[in-house]
């Protein structure tokens, strides 16, 4: 599965490793060893998939990803020290679709990003008929991955829109936190529950007029979250 990636750490040893391990793949790679130097390389290129390290010189990673949200939805997955979950957090905050946690395995992160891959370039759900959903407001066009709210576009990460798509195209069923990350992280997703609910909550803060009582994407108390339809 060709793809563009760009991996950013000031760690050269790092670098090497991924961009020997990628390439193997038939991956186009690209690398920036500071913040300044990514933010040049994301705006002039083309990539389909950045790995960010946290602590960068210049620029740290968070800002990187934080400048980054206001231009472009490339999927960013962050490079992040074990046992952290704060820095998780704060990046899933900052608008990151995942983590990895260092020390890695080059297979581990070769399987991570041909899984985000697949899910950002899969097609339309069958159950969709490629028919846009209509709610009032609100349009979803699953086939041209496009959400507008009263006629105006509303721009989603990759893993805001896939678990939007989910909730979406099966209105009223409850999906729980579980569901949600094996169905958009995928099985081998070694992060916790709370990462479904950082990118809900920026999905509520994107899609709803009051996210404190949302009205297109609901939860269940004890159970899960679900779309009213």
């Amino acid at each position: 599965m060709p793809g563009k990636i760009l991996i950013v750490d000031d760690e050269k040893a790092i670098v090497k490793g991924l961009k020997y391990g990628l390439e193997s793949d038939g991956m186009s790679v690209d690398a920036a060893y500071d913040g300044e130097e990514a933010l040049d390389k994301i705006q002039n290129g083309n990539y389909d998939i950045i790995l960010l390290d946290v602590m960068l010189p210049k620029v740290d990673g968070m800002e990187v990803c934080r400048q980054v949200r206001t231009f472009s939805e490339v999927p960013i997955v962050f490079l992040t020290a074990r046992g952290d979950d704060m820095e998780k957090i704060l990046g899933l905050e900052a608008g990151a679709d995942d983590y990895i946690t260092k020390p890695f395995n080059v297979l581990e992160v070769r399987a991570r990003i041909r899984g985000i891959m697949r899910r950002s370039r899969r097609v339309a759900v069958p159950e969709v008929k490629d028919r846009t959903i209509r709610n009032g407001e609100f349009c979803f066009d699953p086939e041209n991955r496009r959400l507008t709210i009263a006629e105006r576009e509303i721009s989603l990460t990759s893993k805001e829109y896939e678990i939007l798509e989910i909730l979406v195209t099966h209105p009223r069923k409850i999906y729980s936190r579980d569901d949600l990350l094996r169905l958009v992280w995928g099985e081998n997703f070694s992060g916790d529950a709370r990462t479904v609910d950082v990118h809900v909550r920026r999905l509520r803060e994107k899609i709803e007029k009051t996210p404190g009582e949302p009205k297109y994407v609901q939860t269940k108390w004890g159970a899960g979250y679900f779309y009213r339809g």
